[in-house]
C-alpha cells in the first residue's frame, strides 16, 4: 500500500480543482484581484449556485480564500498551491527535456 504524503494529498486537490475548465476561468477571473461571487459569476454561463460550488471545490483545494463581507462574499486567489503545482510539473519538464537531450546525442552518435 502506497502511504501518501500531505503534500501529495494537497497537491491532488490543487489538480483535481484544476481539472474543470469553469474553475480554471474563475482563477484566471481573480488573477486581478479579489471579486464577488456575483462578478464572478456574470460572464458565465451556469447558475449562481453551480459558480458557487465551483469556488467551493477552489476554497476546499486552497486556491482561494472567501472572505464574508455583510451579505456580499468576496474571493481572494491564493497563488501558493498554484505554485507548488508548477514545482511539480517543472521537475517533470526537467526530466523529459534531459531525457530528449540523451535521444538526441544518442541519435546524433548513430548518424556518425
Amino acid at each position: 500500500m502506497v502511504e501518501r504524503q500531505t503534500d501529495d494529498l494537497d497537491l491532488d486537490a490543487v489538480f483535481q480543482a484544476l481539472s474543470h475548465p469553469t474553475r480554471r476561468a474563475l482563477i484566471e477571473q481573480l488573477a486581478s484581484g479579489p471579486k464577488s461571487v456575483s462578478e464572478l459569476a456574470e460572464p458565465h454561463d451556469v447558475s449562481l449556485a453551480a459558480v458557487s460550488k465551483h469556488l467551493q471545490a477552489l476554497d476546499d483545494s486552497n486556491l482561494i480564500e472567501v472572505e464574508e463581507d455583510g451579505r456580499v462574499r468576496r474571493c481572494h486567489l491564493d497563488a501558493a498551491p498554484l505554485g507548488e503545482a508548477f514545482g511539480w510539473l517543472t521537475r517533470y519538464r526537467v526530466f523529459w527535456e534531459d531525457r530528449f537531450d540523451a535521444l538526441d546525442d544518442h541519435l546524433e552518435d548513430d548518424d556518425a
